[in-house]
């Protein structure tokens, strides 16, 4: 089963199907997180869109901790 996982620091979102400690290869983040975001919505998505997403999750995640 493909999950996807972002960079809760640049908002990279990857493709993993197995592994569950993933890292980020764009800013070296040692531990991305698990997204909600289901696999054939991922794919159906434009570059746009999924840009408009890790935005959106990096915005409210930022938001809680501060």
């Amino acid at each position: 089963m493909m999950k996807i996982y972002i960079c809760p620091q640049c908002g990279w979102l990857r493709m993993v199907s197995r592994r569950k400690d993933v890292e980020c290869h764009k800013c070296d983040c040692s531990q991305m997180r698990l997204t909600n975001l289901e696999f054939g919505k991922f794919t159906d998505m434009t570059e746009s869109e999924r840009q408009d997403y890790a935005d959106a999750w990096l915005y409210i995640h930022n938001r809680q901790k501060g």
